[in-house]
């Protein structure tokens, strides 16, 4: 990854991240590592874990954010969702949202519920 999609990518989580707190959600973790993924924001909303990606898009014509993600990065980002919930001292309800920011404009598109665990 380049210094400018790193700082691209880390624009978009601040405005992602900014766009759901101002939706009522709460932020819970950031960047959430482990060595087989990561989760970009971990926010609760009403009691519900929410998973979200944010993708970056810019105006090309290819697609919205849910497109981008592959096959191989939804079972990363599952494992990777087990991984924090087995942490925690309670299992809540789940989901895995997008979010897809498009830099160039500020536009924000929040695709809830855009997979499940067991896809």
């Amino acid at each position: 990854m380049t210094i400018a999609a790193h700082q691209t990518g880390a624009a978009a989580e601040a405005l992602a991240l900014e766009y759901l707190e101002a939706e009522g959600l709460k932020l819970r973790a950031r960047n959430f590592r482990i060595r087989r993924g990561e989760i970009d924001l971990i926010m609760e909303d009403r009691g519900e874990i929410v998973f979200v990606e944010v993708r970056a898009r810019h105006q090309s014509g290819f697609g919205d954010g849910i497109d981008s993600i592959t096959a191989a990065k939804r079972r990363r980002l599952i494992a990777t969702a087990k991984a924090w919930l087995q942490r925690q001292r309670s299992e809540p309800p789940t989901r895995f949202d997008v979010i897809a920011v498009t830099p160039d404009t500020g536009r924000v598109e929040w695709i809830r519920d855009a997979f499940h665990a067991d896809e």
